[in-house]
């Protein structure tokens, strides 16, 4: 997911967005103390993604309570 991709959701689309990947990073954390878990990578890319999606919504909001 690309910061653009992100910028242009609205608020509530990104309250959604961050809800779903956290629910799949606490699958892939089950699925990596099984062994289960094939691609490694998911697991980064999950976590940058709700990184990003968290940084931005901050960046909204103190746009908003600035205006």
């Amino acid at each position: 997911m690309k910061a653009g991709d992100v910028r242009a959701m609205s608020n509530d689309q990104l309250k959604d967005e961050l809800e779903k990947l956290k629910k799949e990073q606490f699958n892939l954390r089950f699925q990596k103390a099984t062994g289960q878990i094939e691609n490694t990578a998911l697991v980064r890319r999950i976590r940058r993604d709700i990184a990003r999606i968290q940084t931005i919504a901050a960046e909204k909001h103190a746009a908003e309570a600035k205006a």
